[in-house]
């Protein structure tokens, strides 16, 4: 890392055209048309070919990790770790192995990559470290899955916050880690990098338990107090979530030009179950031509922040918290995500279809869907009656 740079400095990097690269000493750095730099290495290690994409300037990567990757490996060779018999493969730590997985996944445009690096990063890194992948077992999953039940939550009220201690973990959130962990163990055995999968990941048991959702003169309530908000955002956040069923990372990042307003779509480019065209009510079609109209002339967000790293919102949990009190809720059971429930209820609770449902909500399979169907739902007893008439009108 004491070598000087002519051509791979950062003023260089930043005012590169997209379309070709920069190389220099063994690193390349290439400008994508979409703006995002990638760097990868290709040096000869002791007589080896070392060809690797280190990752994204967007993911964070920088030619200092680079410089870093080609050190690490040349003292690798010096170890022996790169002279190993045919058919065997290299010895690679959790951590090294999750660093590339990640970079590797942004290559291919993975899904859901910013929850996998949380995953990884907070929690299964720091337990497995510096044990190597292919000697990873069943019993040791199991001590992350005890361990990680055991842990208890931290969150932090919006940016700057002061972080409160809550319960312990729920299975939820542990499964969705083992869920990130099994994904990077498929993705090893396919990348070569290990001949079958080290362990079994068995998946806890979740909770059913009943899902929040809003009544019709709750909903009202809390649109009201939105409407009436300082916070001018609030409003069309709620709207919107009410009026697709939308996550909230969805929603956020929606650009102008993603909203369809003749079709009465929202199109979705990184949805967690892959892209997809949200539908919208005619209601909120209305609406969000009102709200578009409203915004700056040339601006792409539908909620821009200009301070912002990404010149949008990312967060608006304390105004919405605001607007859950000031409607007479309780803040601990209406949070954001009560929102998409609160949609994909009334919808099933209306009498749509299961697979309909799914495709407006996004979800990837019926069973997801199922859950919203409350068993003293009135659609429920609704059917009831219609079995019972058509009994009596056979009878008759």
């Amino acid at each position: 890392m004491s070598k000087t740079f002519i051509k791979l400095t950062r003023p260089a990097m930043r005012k590169h055209a997209a379309g070709t690269k920069l190389n220099e000493h063994g690193i390349s750095f290439e400008r994508h048309s979409n703006g995002d730099g990638v760097f990868s290495v290709n040096v000869m290690v002791d007589g080896q070919r070392i060809h690797r994409v280190i990752g994204r300037e967007s993911d964070g990567t920088t030619r200092t990790q680079a410089e870093e990757f080609i050190d690490k490996a040349r003292q690798d060779a010096k170890a022996g770790r790169l002279s190993l018999p045919k058919g065997r493969k290299l010895a690679l730590t959790f951590i090294d192995a999750a660093a590339q997985y990640l970079s590797k996944l942004a290559l291919e445009d993975g899904k859901d990559l910013p929850m996998k690096g949380y995953r990884l990063n907070m929690h299964l890194a720091p337990f497995f470290g510096a044990t190597q992948l292919a000697k990873i077992t069943t019993f040791d999953v199991e001590r992350y899955k005890k361990k990680r039940a055991g842990d208890l939550v931290v969150r932090t009220n919006g940016p700057g916050g002061k972080p409160t201690v809550g319960g312990e973990t729920k299975p939820a959130t542990i499964n969705r880690e083992l869920a990130a962990l099994s994904h990077l163990f498929s993705k090893a055995v396919e990348w070569g990098w290990l001949d079958h999968r080290p362990a079994t990941i068995k998946r806890l048991k979740e909770h059913s338990g009943r899902i929040t959702y809003l009544t019709v003169e709750q909903i009202e309530r809390l649109l009201k107090t939105a409407e009436g908000d300082q916070n001018r955002q609030i409003h069309p956040f709620i709207r919107i979530g009410l009026d697709t069923s939308m996550r909230k990372s969805e929603i956020l990042n929606i650009r102008r030009e993603h909203i369809n307003l003749e079709q009465l779509v929202i199109y979705i480019p990184r949805a967690k179950a892959g892209p997809r065209e949200q539908p919208m009510t005619a209601g909120l079609g209305e609406y969000l031509a009102t709200y578009v109209g409203s915004l700056r002339p040339g601006e792409q967000w539908l909620f821009p922040s200009p301070a912002a790293k990404e010149g949008r919102t990312v967060n608006l949990d304390k105004p919405f918290r605001r607007c859950v009190m000031a409607a007479g809720l309780d803040v601990k059971q209406v949070v954001r995500h009560t929102l998409r429930h609160t949609a994909i209820t009334h919808l099933v609770q209306a009498g749509v279809d299961l697979p309909t449902v799914k495709r407006i909500s996004g979800h990837k399979n019926l069973s997801m869907v199922e859950r919203y169907s409350h068993q003293n739902g009135s659609h429920i007893q609704s059917a009831m009656d219609k079995l019972a008439d058509r009994y009596k009108a056979k009878s008759a």
